[in-house]
């Protein structure tokens, strides 16, 4: 075995969460001819992709390691081709691995490689036709391609081979893009010979990634466009309280109504206010938000922004004690995922699920994304609604 500091090429990347563990894993495993790793940028996918494929290599398990990443242009979200950079593009593809192999093995090496066809950049425009035996496929960002085009290179899997794919379902979706990490999530799910492995914000390990999701989350609430109710509770959040930074505020009335939820405990509307504003909101003892409350004639909670969304749930649940079963809450493939306690998934869930409903309904219109419950026990079992 090639070894590099007395360790294997892949044994040198530790996981640091369990999501990454599971990458790992997924990785080793060879009975799944296809693994898919979808998450935020930031979690690893692209780092244990590359340093397993390579070290494949290296090690003769595979022939060939083939890396098709599409290359976009972030300002006008265009994805970019040979066509239009000439060599450049290899040049851009190639300082990705470089970037990403940086302290674990000498680029001399990789030049190597990439000049005997052991490693070799391609181009998901251009794959059709090909077969590649014996090769080690890994197909990353997703989420600016096509599905159509991740399906061709699944198409071309020779004998011998694997296929990796990573990609962001929500985080780095293009505005009005198709879903293709979506979409190829849900058909990996289906299939036997695949493992999809999801990761969540919990499996962010790079500083600089966690504080881009969060700002992200900081613009999309910003920019969304407010009800006219919405804008009421604005002006008068900030009349009372003009030292809080706002970010956004969600009203539900309707929401309530429909579904029929008329607990005392259920507020009408949401305040979020950017990371460390909370008590300004709120008042010493309660008496902003009071005031807020009063001049309204609505009931007002508030959250602070940030990757924790825990408190979310527990300013929004009909049942106050079902915080304390909540065992868990983050992102897994494109919605928010609520991990509860079987005990609980009743309670949890609300009768005919209109508490999921409503708290599903309440992050459609703040965020866009839907929330999904989770029973868990044991790590064997698990049950979705």
């Amino acid at each position: 075995m090639v070894k590099y500091m007395g360790l294997s090429l892949f044994s040198m990347v530790k996981p640091k969460t369990p999501g990454q563990a599971e990458i790992v894993d997924a990785l080793k495993n060879t009975r799944y001819s296809i693994v898919g790793i979808f998450g935020p940028t930031g979690s690893g996918k692209s780092l244990f992709s590359i340093m397993y494929g390579v070290d494949s290599v290296l090690n003769k398990k595979y022939k060939r390691f083939i890396i098709a990443r599409p290359l976009v242009d972030v300002t006008s979200g265009r994805e970019l081709t040979p066509e239009d950079l000439g060599g450049l593009y290899y040049e851009l593809a190639s300082s990705y691995l470089r970037d990403i192999l940086s302290g674990y093995i000498e680029w001399s090496k990789i030049e190597e490689m990439i000049k005997n066809y052991e490693i070799v950049i391609a181009d998901s425009h251009y794959l059709r036709g090909r077969t590649f035996d014996d090769s080690l496929i890994f197909l990353d960002d997703t989420q600016s391609i096509p599905v159509e085009s991740a399906i061709e290179v699944i198409t071309r899997i020779g004998n011998n081979s694997r296929l990796i794919i990573a990609g962001d379902p929500i985080f780095q979706r293009a505005h009005g893009s198709r879903d293709s990490t979506i979409m190829l999530r849900e058909l990996l799910l289906n299939e036997e010979s695949a493992k999809v492995v999801d990761l969540g914000l919990k499996d962010i390990v790079r500083p600089g990634a966690r504080m881009g999701i969060k700002l992200l989350f900081e613009s999309k609430m910003r920019s969304r466009k407010l009800t006219e109710t919405e804008k009421q509770i604005v002006e008068t959040a900030r009349l009372h309280a003009p030292d809080a930074d706002l970010v956004t505020a969600v009203e539900f009335v309707d929401i309530k109504k429909k579904l029929g939820i008329t607990s005392e405990n259920v507020p009408d509307a949401l305040v979020v206010v950017k990371e460390g504003h909370l008590g300004r909101i709120i008042g010493k003892k309660g008496e902003r938000i009071e005031a807020v409350e009063k001049d309204l004639g609505l009931k007002i909670r508030a959250c602070q922004l940030s990757l924790d969304f825990t408190p979310f749930i527990r300013a929004l649940h009909p049942v106050a004690w079902i915080i304390k079963h909540v065992k868990e809450v983050d992102f897994a493939g494109p919605v928010l995922a609520v991990k509860i306690s079987g005990e609980a998934y009743g309670a949890f869930v609300g009768q005919k699920g209109a508490y999921i409903r409503f708290i599903d309904g309440v992050f459609n219109k703040l965020l866009g994304v839907s929330v999904r419950v989770y029973e868990v026990g044991d790590e064997s079992s698990e049950k979705g609604k």
